[in-house]
């Protein structure tokens, strides 16, 4: 595949509503989980981005049939599925492969997994998911590949290490198979974990607690078929209130899930940005005040992330970039992640005042003119950063490795432009 770049020219102001795509955090645990079921099941909403196809292509790997029947339905069948070697090329592809431990687990006794790959922002642990399978009764070998089996999976009382979004998740779908009652405590809540949980609902499976930190999770449970809509991108809407902030535009955010955005309103509200909510809807107006609000006693704010319902880690780069515009100093506290925050050198070169601290703490200084730069994205996230800085500065930016930004936000560029934005991308879509 050749290497996608996206040249930006930006200073354009945009305006107009956008739908955020939908949760690829959501789509990816709940694709691995219509394996549990031998029933057919169908996805609504689900994102066409690089990390969901690579994951339809490995649940058909294992004897699943998946079509998609429209351009965002997809339909899952996986009346019989083998535990079969996964091909480690797509594993190191995508590091929601591990998500394919617990229903494989469940359904055939046995999965060896790859090493998974991903993101590369600081040590990403697989301890977390070792440990709740093997208290549910899996044992696992780690070689050059992970090995779990479990001849039955048993209930139990599982306190996870950390409150780890996938593990918290492998652990969910495991427990909805297994023999008995299954308390999960120090559970993850964010939105997506929610999502898959209330999947599984729909399925059939019994489970209390959702959104909090201990479900208890009845099994087993008998497992039917579901049609089912995936909750719209959480992150996604933070990254667009970010993008209508740092240009100055009017944007509405349409069927945005308001319900689960109230940490991240309260986040831009300490930038001095105030959304709207009307309906479903985000409205983001133009006229921001954009100053960045004091501690009591006027000494200087912190934002930093947390695991949910707290700010999410996952929005920190486009916080940091929209801090850039923002009148007064604020210090940026990255908790999660030991690598997220290195690509501000690539903002300190298009003119921001930043000073990075460590790798977890920067303190940024505004307003300050952007200017074009050339750049490569590091990961997701930081992608769509820079795609904020690039569309609000003066002059023309080249982002190389755009293919990162392509595996969480599906056709970004075209969506942007249709607001009014000038990204052009190299090569140019097919289709």
């Amino acid at each position: 595949m050749a290497p996608i770049q996206y040249i930006v020219e930006g200073g354009h102001r945009l305006s107009g509503s956008i739908e955020p795509s939908g949760n690829k955090n959501s789509a990816l645990p709940i694709i691995a989980a219509a394996l549990l079921t031998e029933h057919p099941v169908t996805l609504e909403n689900v994102p066409r981005i690089r990390d969901t196809e690579t994951l339809v292509e490995l649940i058909r790997s294992v004897g699943a049939s998946a079509e998609w029947t429209a351009r965002n339905t997809l339909h899952i069948h996986a009346k019989s599925i083998r535990a079969a070697d996964l091909d480690p090329e797509l594993c190191v592809r995508i590091r929601a492969s591990i998500l394919l431990a617990g229903p494989l687990l469940a359904r055939c006794g046995e999965v060896m997994l790859p090493p998974p790959g991903g993101d590369v922002i600081g040590r990403r642990r697989l301890d977390t998911h070792v440990l709740a399978l093997e208290q549910l009764g899996a044992k696992v070998t780690a070689t050059d590949r992970l090995e779990f089996r479990a001849a039955k999976l048993a209930g139990a009382d599982v306190f996870l290490d950390e409150p780890s979004v996938t593990a918290t998740e492998n652990a969910l779908v495991a427990a909805v198979a297994a023999n008995g009652v299954t308390y999960l405590r120090n559970a993850a809540s964010e939105p997506h974990v929610q999502d898959l949980a209330n999947f599984l609902v729909a399925l059939g499976a019994r489970i209390e607690g959702i959104g909090t930190n201990t479900m208890i999770v009845h099994g087993p449970a008998t497992l039917g078929g579901a049609t089912y809509r995936i909750q719209p991108d959480h992150i996604e809407v933070g990254s667009l209130i970010g993008l209508a902030a740092v240009t100055r535009s009017p944007l509405r955010i349409t069927r945005a899930g308001v319900e689960h955005l109230r940490s991240i309103r309260m986040g831009f509200e300490r930038l001095g940005i105030v959304c709207r909510v009307e309906g479903d809807d985000l409205i983001v107006p133009s006229n921001q005040t954009l100053k960045i609000q004091d501690d009591f006693g006027g000494h200087v704010p912190k934002l930093e992330d947390q695991p949910w319902p707290a700010f999410p880690a996952d929005l920190m780069s486009i916080a940091i970039v929209t801090a850039t515009q923002c009148e007064g100093v604020i210090l940026m506290f990255e908790k999660m992640f030991e690598s997220r925050m290195f690509f501000v050198d690539k903002l300190i070169a298009m003119g921001a005042r930043i000073v990075l601290c460590d790798p977890h703490r920067a303190i940024i200084a505004g307003p300050s003119r952007l200017h074009g730069a050339t750049m490569t994205s590091p990961d997701i996230r930081a992608g769509m950063a820079m795609l904020l800085a690039a569309v609000c500065a003066q002059g023309t930016s080249t982002i190389n490795n755009a293919d990162q930004i392509e595996r969480g936000y599906e056709r970004i560029e075209e969506r942007l432009n249709a607001l009014g934005a000038k990204i052009k991308r190299v090569p140019e879509r097919k289709g």
